[in-house]
């Protein structure tokens, strides 16, 4: 990447705020050093108080971004495997329903943890689905992440696992199996092994309802009628216990942008203390998909062009889209229209932040902008 152009990066955050965003946050490091920030307009019902620098957020599906660095942390020392059976660590995974023409059969391969981590295990994202309502029905908000995911089994997969991209509750079944192999709730893997060692302060669980968290920003979602404010909730955190590794997280642009930072610097912190090896970031860039699945990401969210590894979008075409940026840039985002990009070949990332739910022009238009502003200039 060249020189950033901080103006233009300024001019275009500015004018999300006419586009209806209520609030927007952005930094960018480069090697160990924050080389911008800008932050503009409100984050409460009345439009009246300005985003902080503290500001917190629901970061929804950002947390898998953390979920996977967790887990390869586990790969590095030799704990997990890539090519394990999931029903190794969650023995209620070893036997398996699928879907195929016929009806239902017997699943006579098993699930691995790179069918997990890729989205291609054949799970789907239904937070209704028989198991999570017969658990929350018989122990109610007190169900744990284990007995929760446990009950996805209660449903046959969509598909044989490996063979198709679909986005679901892969990653957090992915948070259970850390918790068997560390010993330790998920949360306390993440405040330990992560949090701590990048000095991440102001990250943690959320609740299904977070009414009255302090700097919590006002969430707000798009309906037909516009940007509208909504409930401060976050539905993926299934009970009070409940740790979502796909999207359970609230945190701040401040410490999301200091994991970008070491993941795009080869898992490196200034201090020269790791989180993770180089190695394990390049098998987090290393595409995971096959041709079908590169289709279904492709038609299913809107990312042509792009790969996916372990658990990150990988940029593999930026031709085909038209993109400046270099091939190699990788992160994900979420729900709520956040994302963390990276690039470990300029050792640069971003962190951009906003708290507007069901807004596809986050995705579509914002992220990929931003992405070519900092990356392709």
């Amino acid at each position: 990447m060249s020189t950033l152009n901080e103006q233009k990066l300024t001019e275009y955050l500015d004018s999300l705020l006419e586009k209806g965003i209520p609030s927007v946050d952005c930094i960018v490091y480069k090697d160990h050093r924050q080389i911008y920030r800008h932050m503009n307009g409100t984050v409460d019902i009345d439009k009246k108080q300005k985003v902080r620098e503290d500001q917190r957020y629901l970061m929804f599906s950002m947390t898998k971004v953390q979920t996977m660095t967790a887990f390869m942390q586990l790969v590095e020392q030799g704990k997990i495997s890539l090519d394990d059976e999931v029903g190794k660590y969650l023995p209620a995974y070893k036997e398996l329903m699928v879907k195929d023409e016929e009806g239902l059969r017997k699943l006579d391969e098993p699930m691995k943890m790179w069918h997990l981590v890729s989205m291609q295990s054949g799970l789907d994202y239904d937070l209704e689905r028989p198991g999570i309502v017969r658990v929350l029905k018989e122990i109610g908000k007190s169900a744990t992440t284990r007995q929760i995911v446990d009950s996805f089994v209660e449903s046959p997969l969509e598909f044989v696992p490996g063979r198709h991209f679909h986005y679901s509750l892969s990653h957090d079944v992915v948070a259970a199996v850390i918790e068997v192999v560390s010993g330790m709730s998920f949360g306390e893997y993440l405040k330990k092994n992560i949090w701590e060692p990048l000095g991440m302060k102001d990250t943690f669980f959320a609740k299904p309802r977070n009414d009255g968290l302090l700097n919590l920003a006002q969430q707000y979602i798009v309906d037909e009628t516009g940007i509208v404010p909504m409930e401060q909730t976050c539905n993926y955190q299934l009970s009070e216990n409940y740790e979502s590794g796909g999207a359970g997280l609230v945190s701040c642009t401040e410490d999301y942008a200091k994991l970008g930072d070491a993941l795009s610097c080869g898992g490196e912190l200034g201090d020269g203390r790791r989180i993770l090896k180089p190695e394990s970031i390049e098998t987090i860039k290393k595409n995971l998909l096959c041709e079908t699945s590169i289709s279904d990401i492709a038609t299913s969210m809107g990312r042509k062009g792009y790969g996916y590894g372990v658990g990150m979008q990988v940029l593999m075409h930026p031709e085909i889209i038209g993109s400046t940026s270099p091939a190699g840039v990788f992160g994900w985002d979420g729900a709520a229209g956040s994302c963390i990009q990276m690039d470990t070949v300029s050792k640069t990332s971003f962190v951009y932040t906003q708290h507007v739910r069901n807004c596809g022009m986050a995705y579509d238009t914002i992220h990929p902008t931003l992405r070519d502003i900092i990356f392709g200039e």
